[in-house]
C-alpha cells in the first residue's frame, strides 16, 4: 500500500527529477552493489510514480478529446427549427 501513499505524495515533476538523479549516480558508479540495488529498487517505485501521472494524463486527454458521452450537440437535440 506504500506505493498508491507514494503515487499520491509525489508529483510527476519530482518523482522525474529524482529518477534523473539516481540514473545518473547510478551510471556514475562508484556505488556498493548494496547501494546499486537499492537505487535501482528506487527507480522502479519512481518509474512507477511517473508511469501513473502519465496514464492519469492520458486518460483525461482521451476523455476531454472525446467530449461528453451522454449529453447531445445542443444544436441537434432540440430538432429542426420552426418557423
Amino acid at each position: 500500500m506504500a506505493a498508491k501513499t507514494e503515487e499520491t505524495a509525489l508529483g510527476y515533476e519530482q518523482a522525474r527529477d529524482e529518477l534523473i538523479e539516481v540514473v545518473r549516480r547510478l551510471e556514475a558508479g562508484g556505488t556498493t552493489l548494496e547501494e546499486s540495488l537499492a537505487l535501482w529498487e528506487r527507480g522502479e517505485e519512481l518509474a512507477k510514480v511517473c508511469r501513473h501521472w502519465l496514464e492519469g494524463a492520458r486518460a483525461r486527454l482521451d476523455a476531454a478529446l472525446a467530449g461528453p458521452d451522454d449529453e447531445t450537440d445542443p444544436a441537434t437535440a432540440a430538432g429542426p427549427a420552426e418557423d
